[in-house]
């Protein structure tokens, strides 16, 4: 008891040394006692986090050593590598498939007709091919009794230096979309 008395009165002299004499020392162990326990709060919450990290880890090197790790962030490495190599490769191809594609013929237009009217079936017929630019051709071919005739003339940025028949400027038309 007199120990415990003891340390009251040093714990008093103290407290009024520091300007707060009036301070009930109950009131001190209560106030400690709750920043205690906060304390060991937040120490179970690090504790808990940490676990959690430390499980992450563990399955992210599961069975692995620092060497066996760094072959496969290397192998990473090379793929991805490897991966962006064929991308541009693929990319350079594209454009040039792009660049031949224009001179292609992608546009198409054909119309049938009879070249004579005592023949019958519409077996002439004028066929516009053009590409991207509307460059290219136009066929005609042209079926009578006594046998089939087939002219090409040229065409430039949809046009024909060369003056075209109806069916021929119909066919040009339809190419270009126009129809």
């Amino acid at each position: 008891m007199q120990i415990t008395t003891g340390i009251i009165t040093t714990c008093s002299k103290f407290l009024q040394d520091i300007g707060m004499g009036g301070l009930d020392i109950g009131y001190l162990f209560l106030g400690m006692a709750i920043c205690i326990l906060i304390f060991l709060i937040l120490l179970i919450v690090l504790i808990c986090k940490t676990s959690k990290l430390k499980k992450r880890l563990d399955k992210f090197v599961l069975g692995k050593d620092g060497k066996s790790l760094e072959k496969d962030i290397i192998g990473l490495y090379e793929d991805n590598k490897f991966l962006k190599h064929n991308m541009d490769k693929n990319k350079k191809d594209i454009r040039k498939l792009y660049k031949n594609m224009e001179s292609a013929f992608q546009k198409v237009g054909i119309v049938k007709y009879d070249a004579f009217q005592q023949m019958g079936g519409q077996l002439s017929f004028s066929l516009a091919l053009l590409d991207e630019n509307n460059n290219g051709f136009i066929l005609n071919s042209v079926h009578s009794t006594e046998g089939c005739y087939t002219y090409t003339k040229e065409v430039r940025n949809g046009e024909c230096a060369i003056s075209l028949g109806k069916e021929e400027e119909k066919a040009l038309a339809q190419a270009m979309g126009e129809m």
